[in-house]
């Protein structure tokens, strides 16, 4: 058997590359959109890819699984389990309990294990001949290392009211097929640390079905539903707006991307008299501080820029992205990772344009304005961060809310915009001045700085 994790730091994000070298065929499952990357792989091998498939309709990024089918002229694999409601709208061969896959000598047994989506599956690998018990499961966003998928996501990016106690007790039987396989079978999920689809994510890549027994919370409750419904409710990080576009175009018939685009390098001209364009600039927040283009929106280009760009950014929106040249592929595969392709290009020099700088302030200037009646000190951080510790007198507002409703109530006022660590207050206050507010400052140092001078924290 040939086996590859391919692992997406930017999502926190895992698909499988899993190969019969006696027969050289391979599977691939839960592929991103990049598919050159499982081609590389295929053809490095020797192998061609028959077969693919997914462990559900995926909410955090869009799945790539028809564009490989396209390329390679694979079958595809996907769950018609979940009722009339969570069938994928195009042509694909469905799975239901029981059924199983077969690649060359491997076999893949499909289990539904409904709770994080009402038609998610998980597939039990057997290496055949030399044993047939099984050896792996792949249970996408069903169990990760340390925690499980949580069943509020429907609700809460895709409006679905009532969903996440029927997920939840969905999971709570699902987690009894999981524990009755043999404790030495391999565990490989769908995301790790880093991910919005559970609150306590191993950073470890892979487990085994023993370990996660002993070590994962959502084993400790026995009989005790309530206690684990409770549980697996309470404090789960805010989702992601963009989720519920990811749910919509995971299940639908939709144009497919075979290839990673390039964009054309624009100059300052090509942008200067139009006023429908997005511009989002990629750099470090130091040098996005020291000047930039009036009305672009900071999202630097580390592993968390797609996940922001799906919060601060609309699928309608025309973008033109700032960034240092050499960039731009990767930008481009993280963005159309999630479905972000309305790119109209780069600029990658803007020494000659007229650029703002940002206000920003230290811990000390932070503590003698925040109380001043012309003043909000603004915790844009998670709500279980902030419920945590936070500065005193601060207000909290989400960053991630702001496309949804903007802080107006504080627009006349002085805004001083704080998170952890300065990424997320340096896109709330660039947003914030895309939209209009001129008495933006940015507390860079933020509240990590905050607790390192030793000044006062509340709960």
């Amino acid at each position: 058997m040939f086996f590859q994790q391919v692992y997406d730091k930017t999502l926190a994000q895992a698909s499988y590359f899993i190969g019969c070298q006696a027969k050289n065929v391979a599977i691939v499952i839960d592929a991103k959109r990049d598919i050159d990357t499982y081609l590389e792989i295929a053809k490095q091998n020797n192998m061609k890819i028959t077969h693919v498939a997914e462990t559900h309709i995926h909410a955090d990024f869009l799945a790539g699984s028809r564009e490989l089918v396209e390329v390679t002229g694979a079958d595809l694999y996907l769950s018609d389990e979940g009722g009339e409601n969570w069938q994928y709208e195009f042509p694909h061969i469905g799975l239901k309990e029981g059924d199983k896959i077969e690649v060359g000598n491997l076999s893949l047994e499909v289990i539904h294990t409904p709770g994080h989506t009402p038609e998610s599956i998980s597939f039990v690998l057997r290496d055949h001949p030399a044993s047939n018990e099984p050896v792996m499961i792949f249970t996408g966003d069903f169990v990760f290392v340390g925690d499980i998928g949580r069943p509020d996501l429907l609700e809460e990016a895709a409006g679905m009211v009532g969903t996440k106690e029927i997920g939840a007790e969905q999971m709570f039987e699902s987690l009894k097929k999981f524990a009755a396989l043999p404790d030495y079978v391999q565990v490989w999920p769908g995301h790790g640390a880093g991910s919005a689809c559970g609150k306590a994510l191993g950073a470890v890549p892979s487990s085994t079905v023993g370990y996660e027994k002993i070590r994962n919370w959502a084993f400790q409750f026995g009989d005790d539903y309530e206690g684990f419904k409770n549980y697996l409710l309470s404090d789960q990080p805010e989702a992601p707006v963009y989720f519920a576009m990811m749910k919509k175009l995971n299940k639908i018939d939709r144009p497919l991307l075979v290839e990673v685009p390039q964009h054309p390098t624009l100059s300052l001209d090509n942008i200067a008299k139009r006023n429908d364009l997005t511009l989002i600039d990629t750099r470090h927040k130091s040098e996005f501080a020291k000047g930039h283009l009036k009305g672009s929106i900071n999202i630097q280009n580390n592993n968390s820029l797609a996940n922001w760009a799906g919060w601060m950014i609309g699928y309608d929106e025309n973008l033109v992205l700032i960034t240092d040249d050499g960039n731009q592929e990767e930008i481009t595969r993280k963005l159309m990772r999630i479905g972000l392709d309305n790119i109209k290009g780069f600029i990658t020099n803007i020494d000659d344009a007229e650029l703002e700088k940002t206000k920003i302030v230290d811990a000390d200037e932070v503590e003698s304005m925040k109380d001043d009646e012309d003043t909000v000190l603004l915790d844009v951080r998670g709500k279980s961060e902030f419920k945590a510790e936070h500065i005193p007198g601060a207000d909290h507002r989400f960053v991630g809310s702001f496309r949804k409703s903007l802080p107006n109530d504080f627009k006349d006022k002085k805004i001083i915009i704080q998170c952890q660590s300065g990424d997320r207050a340096t896109i709330a206050a660039s947003y914030l001045e895309k939209n209009g507010f001129y008495k933006v400052y940015n507390y860079a140092g933020s509240f990590l700085d905050w607790k390192k001078q030793g000044k006062e924290t509340t709960k």
